[in-house]
């Protein structure tokens, strides 16, 4: 399957930081590591703030900083992230992880995955990825980027690599409450 990269994800509100998203890897990972407790919206933003306030979104310069300073970088108003020392420390995991493993070159990760087992892995391995971040981010490699290795990976159910609009985003925000309401159903 050969599908043109998107020119943007729209997970946000804002056209610039859903071009980000779609342009730059390390800000598409980025937006999947603040991914939890926030919005859709919220998480795949911080990617534009962290870029607008320290000028880079390169994995060894962000790696690097004083953890103090990136910890700022995310408290700044409007915050990053709810929780933003937690949020920074994990992001700069991440940023490590790209840099040491992938030479700061974080299409890499899929890029240069034979399989889907060899692509899991790589996810896997990423600071604060388990097993729902694995099938969302192949999910979206899969269907919005055409990453063959990632198409073994794509779950049955909703997940944001069926978003390619600002309405198809609020379609898969229902899709995943009721999903999730279906699933805590089961396990009572």
């Amino acid at each position: 399957m050969t599908i043109a990269a998107p020119d943007r994800l729209h997970y946000t509100d804002s056209d610039e930081a859903n071009l980000l998203l779609a342009t730059e890897p390390m800000a598409l990972l980025i937006g999947f590591a603040l991914d939890q407790q926030v919005s859709v919206q919220t998480a795949f933003a911080g990617p534009l703030k962290i870029k607008e306030r320290l000028g880079t979104l390169d994995a060894g310069v962000l790696a690097k900083l004083d953890p103090a300073e990136l910890e700022a970088t995310f408290r700044e108003r409007p915050a990053v992230h709810r929780f933003p020392g937690s949020m920074a420390k994990k992001v700069a995991d991440l940023c490590a992880h790209i840099e040491d493993e992938y030479a700061g070159d974080a299409s890499r990760l899929w890029r240069d995955a034979s399989d889907a087992d060899e692509l899991r892995k790589r996810i896997k391995a990423l600071p604060g990825f388990g097993e729902m971040k694995v099938k969302a981010l192949a999910s979206v490699l899969a269907k919005r980027f055409g990453v063959a290795a990632a198409e073994g990976l794509v779950p049955s159910h909703p997940t944001l690599g069926d978003v390619d609009s600002r309405e198809a985003l609020d379609t898969f925000q229902e899709q995943k409450r009721a999903y999730k309401a279906k699933l805590r159903a089961q396990s009572s």
